[in-house]
């Protein structure tokens, strides 16, 4: 019987490594500026921080703006699909 053992062995190390399972796409909230934050992120070659972002929307840099979109930016962070940079 030790003979069986051993091609078990064999056969269980010759499998491949499980893959970790890949988590499910999170969903982008349901408005246009969340679209165009991403766009602006698809452009961009570096972080940008919220008045960078407004910027490049074309939004007034007032403190409401930024406010509205740091608020938006940390959504995304929070539902996994932005990465905040230290």
């Amino acid at each position: 019987m030790p003979c069986a053992q051993v091609i078990a062995r064999k056969t269980l190390l010759a499998l491949p490594d499980p893959s970790p399972p890949t988590p499910s796409a999170a969903e982008l909230p349901d408005h246009p500026a969340y679209r165009q934050i991403m766009a602006v992120f698809a452009a961009a070659d570096t972080p940008l921080r919220a008045r960078a972002v407004c910027e490049a929307m074309d939004l007034e840099i007032a403190p409401s703006n930024v406010n509205n979109v740091r608020l938006k930016l940390k959504r995304l962070v929070e539902r996994g699909i932005l990465i905040k940079a230290e």
